[in-house]
C-alpha cells in the first residue's frame, strides 16, 4: 500500500517497484546532536530515500522540521576518502491534518510539490531534493 501511495503522489515522475524499510530512529553523528524518530523511513530499489511523516496537529515550524529531517539521509550517503558527492534523491512526504497558514484561502490546492528552483529562470535547480505535503482537510475526493 505504501508503494502504491508514493507512486500516486509522485504523479508519474517515477515508479517505485520495491521499498526497504530503514531504522526510523536516525542518530546524530555525535552524542550532542539531536536524534529524531521518523514515522516511516525507507529506500527504494534505486537507492533513493523516503521519509513519510503523518502530522495530526498543527506545528508552526513543520516545514523547517521537514528540511531538517532531509539532512539525515543526505549525511548517510557520505563516504570517507575519495568521494564525488553524488547523492541519491531524498523525498520528504508530509501527510498533514492541518492547512498551512499561507494557504488557508485556497480550498482547492492541497498537494504541494516543492523542489529547489533557480529563481530567475524559474526552473528546477536540483531535482534530488523534494518535499511533498498533502493538506488532508482540503482533500475531498470520493473513493471512486
Amino acid at each position: 500500500m505504501l508503494i502504491s501511495f508514493l507512486n500516486a503522489i509522485l504523479q508519474g515522475e517515477q515508479v517505485i517497484a520495491d521499498l526497504t524499510h530503514l531504522n526510523n530512529e536516525p542518530l546524530g553523528s555525535t552524542q550532542w546532536e539531536r536524534k529524531d524518530i521518523f514515522d516511516v523511513y525507507c529506500k527504494n530499489d534505486k537507492g533513493e530515500y523516503f521519509i513519510v511523516e503523518m502530522q495530526n496537529t498543527y506545528r508552526k515550524f513543520f516545514k523547517y522540521r521537514s528540511v531538517f529531517y532531509s539532512t539525515f539521509p543526505i549525511r548517510e550517503q557520505a563516504r570517507q576518502g575519495d568521494w564525488d558527492f553524488e547523492l541519491k534523491a531524498v523525498y520528504i512526504v508530509g501527510l498533514l491534518n492541518f492547512v498551512f497558514d499561507e494557504d488557508k484561502d485556497s480550498t482547492e490546492y492541497f498537494h504541494h510539490y516543492v523542489q529547489l528552483m533557480e529563481k530567475n529562470r524559474k526552473k528546477v535547480f536540483y531535482d534530488k531534493f523534494t518535499l511533498m505535503y498533502l493538506e488532508l482537510p482540503k482533500f475531498n475526493k470520493a473513493e471512486n
